[in-house]
């Protein structure tokens, strides 16, 4: 890394974090408060479908964590000796992290059949997809090469978004 690109720590940037905690904690919890058991076939395919969904999800959040290991951080800011990761999961979207949280989180409010549960995942993915673009400042300033994945790779749910 080139130290003469590194920017000192903000204290906006804690505040990303400490925003996210409620409204994942939301997005988890309300869903099991506002629940409506699956009483007819579409229902029952809804929760279904959630349910995939939330493995989906889950799965990408896993396989992100595993990537970048230690370099794992909740804060939009890469750590110091951070490497660009471009492959796997990486491959697939640039945030793989928040967009596993947006179709985990969505696929449990489909599961539970929560609508208000549904409003909260909004939220959260509105916030993540806002989260995810300020992180991509830090990562356009450290990485020569972001640019270019930038314009290959999806930001947050593969070949979606």
């Amino acid at each position: 890394m080139d130290e003469s690109r590194r920017e000192p720590e903000k204290a906006s940037d804690r505040w990303w974090v400490v925003a996210q905690v409620p409204l994942l904690a939301l997005a988890v919890f309300l869903p099991l408060w506002f629940r409506i058991p699956a009483r007819n076939r579409a229902e029952r395919l809804v929760h279904g479908g959630g349910a995939a969904l939330l493995l989906f999800g889950a799965g990408m959040v896993l396989a992100a964590s595993i990537s970048l290991g230690r370099q794992l951080t909740p804060f939009p800011r890469p750590r110091d000796h951070a490497h660009l990761r471009e492959h796997g999961i990486y491959g697939l979207a640039r945030h793989p992290l928040y967009g596993g949280l947006i179709l985990a989180t969505t696929g449990w409010s489909m599961w539970t059949l929560s609508w208000p549960g549904a409003v909260s995942v909004l939220l959260l993915g509105l916030f993540l997809d806002r989260k995810a673009s300020y992180e991509e400042g830090w990562l356009t300033r450290r990485f020569d090469t972001y640019a270019g994945y930038r314009e290959r790779v999806r930001k947050l749910i593969p070949w979606i978004y």
